[in-house]
């Protein structure tokens, strides 16, 4: 187990977090490394150490269980996209891998790159992941744990070295869900805007739960509380959705970029709500 300089393949998760631990602030962990070699272009500091972990075993297993689906870190987004291509409660994860940047990229991103890429706004599988209410296993100098997505977001800045994230978990349920997207020729292969939802149905088919994330439109991705209890108590109606979505739009401070102003993105949410009630519809 040796590496040059700089760079450091690790062979199981307890030598992973053993190199990461020795190298302290320098060290990050790389998988799919999709994000990591644009750092230049961005211009970000390259870190001194990586430490690779694409070739661990448990990284890389997607386990389909009653009550959850386990999911590697370094599964990759077209991995992912087959492994749950038959499971109607995670259309939107699965969804967001099939459609999520260009066929290249997706047989190397990672969930686990997906998630852990600050400064990625437009991250296809993090509104996915929270709508479907999703928890992250992470390996800490002081042990394990499991939290939110959506916490993971607010707390990743400012993790401690030695951190590693395991695996995602993903909770199922008699839900319907949805992604949808709304790129741009000008954007290359990232949307500008980004809406996952899902849903729970009673019998007679009246919204009894609803999630609702937002990506892309903000820094980070973040849940629609106030359009989430509208859509609840009556049937799904994209045309309701859709008006409840603009009378809730000043919710959200569109980021300004290169590709589309801020102002643009949360116009465009209305419609994108209307087309997952659609989706969400059409599944009935």
């Amino acid at each position: 187990m040796t590496a040059e300089p700089g760079f450091y393949v690790a062979r199981s998760l307890p030598d992973a977090l053993a190199a990461l631990a020795d190298r302290g602030s320098a060290a990050i962990p790389l998988a799919g490394a999709t994000w990591i070699m644009r750092a230049g272009l961005r211009q970000q500091r390259q870190h001194r150490c990586y430490v690779a972990i694409s070739t661990i075993d448990e990284l890389r297993n997607v386990e389909i269980l009653d009550h959850e689906i386990r999911i590697g870190a370094c599964v990759t987004h077209a991995e992912l996209a087959t492994s749950l291509a038959s499971l109607p409660e995670c259309r939107a994860l699965a969804q967001a891998a099939a459609g999520s940047a260009n066929p290249a990229i997706r047989q190397v991103a990672t969930i686990g790159g997906n998630l852990c890429a600050q400064g990625f706004a437009a991250a296809d599988l993090v509104p996915a992941l929270i709508c479907l209410d999703a928890e992250i296993e992470l390996e800490t100098p002081r042990g394990s744990g499991r939290m939110a997505v959506d916490r993971f977001l607010e707390l990743r800045t400012g993790m401690e070295p030695g951190c590693l994230l395991r695996r995602v978990v993903v909770p199922r349920a008699a839900r319907r869900s949805v992604h949808v997207r709304l790129p741009l020729r000008k954007a290359g292969d990232y949307p500008v805007a980004i809406v996952s939802m899902a849903a729970s149905l009673s019998s007679d088919g009246i919204v009894t739960g609803a999630t609702v994330a937002v990506g892309a439109v903000e820094p980070e991705a973040r849940r629609w509380p106030r359009l989430e209890a509208d859509l609840i108590g009556r049937a799904i109606d994209p045309l309701h959705a859709a008006e409840t979505a603009e009378k809730h739009s000043a919710d959200f401070h569109g980021r300004d970029g290169i590709e589309a102003p801020g102002w643009y993105r949360v116009k465009v949410l209305a419609s994108l709500v209307r087309r997952a009630a659609q989706a969400i519809q059409g599944n009935l």
